[in-house]
């Protein structure tokens, strides 16, 4: 999504399916010839810009599969859809692994407390956040990010090797950089993201920007030398000498229950939530959550929280449910409010992996205390894919026939 968009910043479902519909022609043949060029500000016409929609399921990804087997068939568009998929891997590859998460959060706050004590660091973050480096490429999209809430996937790549290889900062203030200005910023597709370009999340295989890959798919218009790049670079695998944790069964799931007095909770984390959830619940009350706060310890980018509570309004609308607003603030004060509406449970989409998670888990103390459950509507595209998510992405692509199949698109 760019500021050209006409649909820019507008966080609802008709302009998510407006921007689905009018990339619809070009997610065959043409998104897999084209996908890697990086255009510039206003130009990024070769990707389809509907992640800040997906990444709130504003449309979903069957639907957004579906629009490209409708008018181009499968394998025509499966590179599209590939791209597509990514998402869910790695949000499933988070769900099985949750320490990932935790020492990605906890690793965070070492950062920022280290900079305290490193005038040197200080500056340098500060450079690169505003793009005053000196490396024009990366400089300029420092700024795209910070003024757009956007960058082409290929930028984002180059970027993080740059980050990371080049300037030498720390893996983890990138990642909460990107976290707290890309409007479809989401825990697992960042981290994830983030750790396979330090060689973390493919052990050992690092990702190395080279400044003839930039002039080329830039069309020239920046062109590093290549000693302006970190040459042979090495993966930061000693940061992480264990490996990567055990995979983790996936967490057992509660299903709203009819005829129990509830309270709803509507999150930026799945907006596909509508009439068709709700209808058989007793619903007592019912509030949209601002949560993008929690992303980072930073401030997070204001065209965020806008978007997240543009999402959540029409959420709302389109749900037809009367809703209040409330914020993530203390955990504790959540079944306070709950409980004051005479609820005894709460409903709300399955939380992944990330922010809200860890907040969701600081309130159930509380919740149980006053006999509470949590209740979550999980979609069925991510009981197709999380159960694959377990290594590398070709294990879900491999089984990709088979969960397009599952899902009715095939």
């Amino acid at each position: 999504m760019t500021q050209n968009d006409p649909d820019f910043g507008l966080a609802t479902r008709a302009a998510g399916l407006r921007r689905m519909a009018a990339f619809q022609p070009h997610m065959g043949v043409d998104y897999a010839t084209m996908r890697n060029e990086v255009r510039g500000p206003g130009r990024h016409d070769a990707v389809s810009r509907l992640s800040p929609y997906l990444r709130r399921r504003l449309v979903t990804e069957p639907e957004v599969i579906g629009a490209a087997i409708a008018a181009h068939g499968a394998e025509p568009s499966a590179k599209f859809i590939q791209e597509v998929l990514w998402r869910g891997y790695f949000k499933g590859w988070l769900e099985r692994r949750p320490q990932v998460w935790t020492a990605y959060a906890t690793g965070l706050k070492a950062d920022l407390a280290a900079l305290s004590d490193d005038p040197n660091l200080t500056a340098r973050l500060a450079a690169a956040e505003t793009g005053e480096t000196g490396l024009a490429c990366f400089d300029a999209w420092a700024q795209e990010l910070t003024c757009t809430g956007y960058l082409h996937n290929h930028a984002r790549m180059w970027f993080a090797s740059i980050w990371i290889f080049t300037l030498g900062l720390p893996w983890r203030l990138g990642a909460d950089f990107f976290y707290r200005h890309l409007l479809d910023g989401d825990p697992a597709s960042n981290t994830c993201s983030w750790r396979w370009v330090a060689g973390l999340h493919t052990r050992g295989k690092p990702y190395e920007a080279r400044a003839w890959n930039i002039a080329q798919f830039t069309g020239g218009r920046f062109a590093p030398l290549e000693e302006d790049l970190a040459q042979d670079i090495t993966g930061l695998m000693d940061e992480e000498p264990e490996g990567l944790p055990e995979v983790q069964p996936l967490r057992p799931v509660t299903a709203p229950k009819t005829g129990v007095p509830t309270a709803v909770l509507l999150t930026e984390e799945d907006c596909s939530v509508g009439p068709a959830d709700l209808a058989a619940l007793d619903i007592r009350v019912a509030a949209r959550l601002r949560s993008s706060a929690l992303r980072s310890p930073r401030p997070v980018s204001a065209a965020i929280s806008a978007f997240e509570e543009g999402a959540l309004a029409d959420t709302a609308m389109r749900a037809a449910i009367d809703t209040e607003k409330r914020d993530a603030g203390s955990p504790e004060a959540l079944a306070d409010w709950v409980h004051a509406a005479g609820a005894s449970q709460i409903a709300l989409p399955y939380v992944t992996v990330g922010p809200l998670a860890d907040w969701t888990a600081q309130a159930r103390p509380a919740l149980e205390a006053r006999g509470i459950t949590v209740a979550e509507w999980q979609r069925d595209w991510d009981a197709l894919v999380w159960p694959y998510a377990t290594a590398g992405f070709f294990k879900v692509k491999k089984r990709l026939p088979d969960i397009l199949h599952a899902a009715g698109l095939t």
